[in-house]
């Protein structure tokens, strides 16, 4: 999706997790290991966003993980599920991304690749291949998706 803003966009990562395993995929532009996300378009919010993007990408369903407190849904006022972190980061010299960052579950590891979504690779991780230096994962990709294991592998 194009950028809704020139300066800033809001956008949303999703590091999932299917029984032992986190999902990385290489990004087609940067040619680095990242978890599965994308723009938040403008109508829709974070949730919604995180959700479609997974389901788009990779083809999967997806479970959002929170901290179980309930969460309220009446007429015209929805709480979220609010991202385990978030980020600010530089895209280029003149646009940045405010980064949402939510883990989620899988039933199923069986991915389902959109044509129109490139992507050099997917994989999912173990937390010991989280450490293989032949991937050459930046520690904040590292540090997400071993926090996400943590909260949502079984055991």
């Amino acid at each position: 999706m194009p950028h809704i803003h020139d300066k800033i966009d809001f956008t949303v990562e999703v590091f999932i997790v299917y029984k032992n395993e986190v999902l990385l995929r290489k990004h087609d532009k940067y040619k680095i290991w990242l978890s599965v996300g994308g723009h938040i378009e403008l109508d829709e919010d974070p949730n919604l966003a995180a959700v479609r993007e997974v389901k788009e990408e990779v083809g999967l369903d997806i479970q959002l993980y929170h901290d179980g407190s309930e969460l309220t849904k009446l007429d015209g006022y929805t709480e979220l599920i609010p991202p385990q972190f978030m980020n600010r980061h530089r895209i280029n010299d003149t646009h940045e991304h405010v980064s949402l960052i939510y883990f989620a579950r899988a039933k199923t590891n069986k991915l389902v690749l959109c044509e129109k979504e490139k992507s050099d690779e997917c994989r999912w991780f173990t937390m010991e291949d989280l450490e293989d230096k032949k991937y050459d994962l930046s520690d904040k990709i590292k540090m997400y998706a071993r926090s996400a294991l943590g909260k949502l592998s079984e055991c």
